[in-house]
């Protein structure tokens, strides 16, 4: 992460996501940041998107799937939520993060 994002209290805005990007499109924790600051600022579906690009770029980072779960429970998308993350838990379980896979699994239980 660059120092000048490490040192800042607040989290970057999509806009200051979107410049880093510029200099390192291919940065996977830049994209995800990306996503999770336009769900923060209201650009909901712009986030989706940017999850879902997130997962088809590196369809094996893991915390992609459970951000839009979440974000789509949020929204009561509870069956699109459910989809993501049964398949997030399936790619956790694969890669061997068996941390993620149970917070995932215990999240999916609350919505069923």
């Amino acid at each position: 992460m660059p120092a000048n994002l490490a040192q800042d209290k607040k989290l970057p805005t999509a806009q200051q996501l979107e410049q880093l990007l510029q200099s390192d499109p291919d940065d996977v924790f830049l994209q995800y940041a990306l996503a999770k600051a336009r769900v923060s600022e209201g650009a909901v579906e712009a986030g989706l998107a940017q999850f879902q690009a997130v997962i088809d770029r590196n369809p094996e980072y893991v915390p992609a799937y459970f951000q839009k779960g979440q974000a789509l429970a949020e929204r009561g998308r509870t069956d699109e939520a459910r989809d993501i993350l049964k398949q997030g838990i399936q790619i956790a379980r694969k890669v061997g993060d068996g941390h993620a896979e149970r917070e995932m699994t215990e999240f999916l239980e609350t919505l069923t």
